[in-house]
């Protein structure tokens, strides 16, 4: 019998990239505190990769518990700029200054992957990229999120790269799957030297 892969996430851009490389998958949100470890762990002085693979590997570990004969990938993505740590905006003007904070500079964005199984985490990964936001006026930005509207919300940078968010942008160093929350091409290795995958 194949082995059962588990997403320990309910993202449906995720979903989409796992679906799209011909994974056969079934989707479980994990039923942890993200921010309350996210506040723990930045309290703590945890760098932006640090705090990406330990909620990633927080949330394979407890959908596990649940299913432990599968195979659970967590998946999490942090995004800095220098020190700062973004987090989802909660509302359109908080949108709106997460999106003129970056303009003209160049910010991190972290996705890291774990895979677990029985309660044991069997390989974790984190790569990261980094994005160069063109000088935004805020007129621009106003204009670009009424057209956009609430999706501005579902990302912790405020865009969509794969939508009109790539208008933001003169530069991008990285992988398109990292960006948008997915190291699919090292999980894709791991999964065939696993045999769970054709190789």
């Amino acid at each position: 019998m194949p082995q059962e892969l588990i997403l320990a996430s309910s993202s449906a851009s995720r979903q989409m990239l796992m679906r799209n490389a011909g994974l056969i998958f079934s989707a479980i949100p994990a039923n942890i505190d993200e921010r309350a470890l996210d506040e723990k762990l930045e309290r703590e002085g945890a760098r932006p990769e640090t705090v990406a693979l330990e909620l990633a590997r927080a949330k394979a570990l407890s959908v596990s518990t649940l299913h432990p004969q599968a195979l659970v990938l967590g998946c999490d993505q942090t995004m800095s700029l220098g020190a700062r740590v973004y987090h989802k905006p909660a509302t359109m003007k908080e949108a709106e200054a997460h999106l003129l904070s970056l303009s003209g500079q160049v910010h991190r964005l972290n996705s890291a992957a774990v895979l677990v199984q029985h309660g044991e985490v069997i390989w974790e990964t984190v790569s990261s990229a980094e994005l160069k936001v063109r000088e935004l006026s805020a007129e621009f930005v106003s204009r670009h999120l009424k057209r956009v509207g609430e999706r501005a919300l579902s990302s912790v940078g405020a865009y969509q790269l794969e939508g009109e968010g790539i208008q933001l942008f003169t530069s991008i160093d990285g992988d398109y799957f990292t960006i948008l929350g997915l190291p699919l091409l090292p999980l894709l290795t791991k999964l065939r030297d696993l045999g769970v995958i054709d190789g």
